[in-house]
């Protein structure tokens, strides 16, 4: 009888990690944030700078993205998130299209498709080339007027960015803000407007181009946006797919300026840490954070965790080819560890989304 019961007993040990694989729970919700031009040096800036600590401490899965464009060793944001959106790499500049020019689904418009809630989230114009790359198929970045028209062939629930210019004064004169409100949309212009949309389709334009700086005014409509988008999608049962992006962490690079990063830097922490209280409160979200190449050959020379000081030094205005660091939590977050190229990010979505 003992031997038996000892037979049973490794048995079920020897057949655990199998069981547990065809266990393994799939998210209903992927939340993708992408800190622009946030390489290692730009988030230490940022937990240095905030006296010590990130909520991206959190996060208990961590890799590694090789982040090279199909044309160039160094990536601009358009290659670089047109790799995650559609898992191709592409040229720079390229916007939902592959290396040959070519049109490719994007992760947003493959969850519409399959019935989830939609949303970009972003901290610069909506048209800009990361959250373009999630719902438009262009052949050059620069097309912020056919990027914007892109916006009404698929059914996206939420975008909040700036960009507003696009979309209501552009030069073939379509007001596309109406077409949005003939779709259902509700047209958000401040970030008060914004905070009142409690339930439908919203579509929030909060600068006529791109938004100031943290530092300069526009203070933390990125958390704030971030809430309303959360709340405004959770209410598909079927899931969401939303990107957040913290776009001008790469715009402190470009300018190498180091305050501009650390106040950036943070902005974008504190959206992580209000998507992973709502990802620990629901249980079935994945969030993985990441960006789409480092700015500015940024380092750092000395800081003070009790003075939040930090000084930093460049080798470039421009970006670099490093390796990006990846985070994720929830459901499927393993699957995450490790080194790859930046497009197996999308089919790891994929994949976690049961998506064929």
């Amino acid at each position: 009888m003992i031997k038996k019961s000892l037979i049973v007993l490794c048995l079920l040990i020897w057949f655990s990690p199998v069981w547990a694989q065809k266990k393994t729970k799939h998210p209903k919700n992927i939340i993708l944030m992408i800190g622009d031009g946030m390489g290692v040096s730009q988030i230490y800036a940022g937990m240095v700078g905030n006296f010590g600590s990130l909520h991206l401490e959190q996060f208990p899965v961590i890799g590694f993205h090789k982040n090279q464009a199909s044309n160039a060793f160094v990536t601009d944001s358009a290659a670089g998130a047109t790799a995650f959106s559609c898992g191709v790499k592409t040229y720079n500049g390229a916007i939902g299209v592959d290396a040959n020019g070519e049109a490719v689904p994007t992760i947003l418009e493959i969850a519409e498709q399959n019935g989830l809630a939609t949303g970009l989230v972003a901290t610069c114009s909506i048209t800009h080339a990361t959250p373009a790359s999630f719902i438009s198929h262009q052949a050059s970045r620069s097309l912020d007027e056919n990027i914007a028209l892109d916006f009404l062939n698929t059914d996206i629930e939420v975008f909040i960015g700036g960009g507003r210019k696009f979309f209501a004064n552009r030069s073939d004169g379509l007001n596309l803000v109406d077409s949005l409100k003939n779709r259902s949309y509700q047209i958000a212009n401040t970030i008060e407007e914004v905070q009142q949309i409690k339930s439908g389709k919203l579509a929030a334009f909060l600068a006529e181009e791109q938004q100031t700086k943290f530092s300069e005014g526009r203070g933390d409509e990125l958390v704030k946006s971030t809430e309303v988008a959360l709340n405004l999608l959770k209410t598909n049962k079927k899931g969401m797919f939303l990107m957040i992006e913290g776009s001008q962490i790469d715009w402190g690079g470009h300018a190498n300026n180091t305050k501009y990063i650390v106040d950036e830097m943070i902005d974008f922490d504190n959206a992580i840490g209000k998507v992973l209280e709502f990802a620990k409160k629901d249980g079935n979200t994945l969030v993985i954070i990441t960006a789409d190449h480092e700015t500015g050959g940024f380092s750092i020379n000395k800081g003070d965790t009790k003075t939040g000081m930090v000084e930093g030094k460049f080798t470039t205005g421009s970006h670099t080819g490093v390796m990006i660091p990846v985070f994720a939590y929830g459901p499927g977050s393993e699957k995450f560890a490790g080194f790859y190229e930046n497009n197996e990010i999308f089919h790891k979505m994929m994949n976690a989304f049961r998506f064929k």
